[in-house]
């Protein structure tokens, strides 16, 4: 005999809500669903996302396997550590 109540209740139409909108509408075992990012707002998805290289990391990477030049000023390495002698 199965057991009586095990199962959550099933909302078909369960509003999902960013930012005081509704975005869009799944099912899900809660009536309202509150998000902070979705497809709609994500950088992603909306074509705005941009690559934070804080160290250096892709020049690094370019130059190391010779790939081309990059967008930002190469830096001659044994002139800056003269100049810092």
């Amino acid at each position: 005999m199965p057991k009586a109540d095990i199962h959550p209740t099933w909302y078909p139409d369960a509003k999902v809500i960013c930012n005081g909108e509704v975005v869009m509408t799944t099912g899900s075992t809660q009536p309202e669903l509150h998000v902070d990012v979705w497809s709609g707002n994500h950088p992603f998805y909306t074509g705005t996302q941009k690559i934070l290289d804080t160290e250096g990391r892709v020049d690094r990477f370019m130059r190391k396997y010779g790939m081309g030049s990059t967008d930002t000023a190469k830096v001659d390495v044994s002139k800056k550590d003269a100049a810092q002698a």
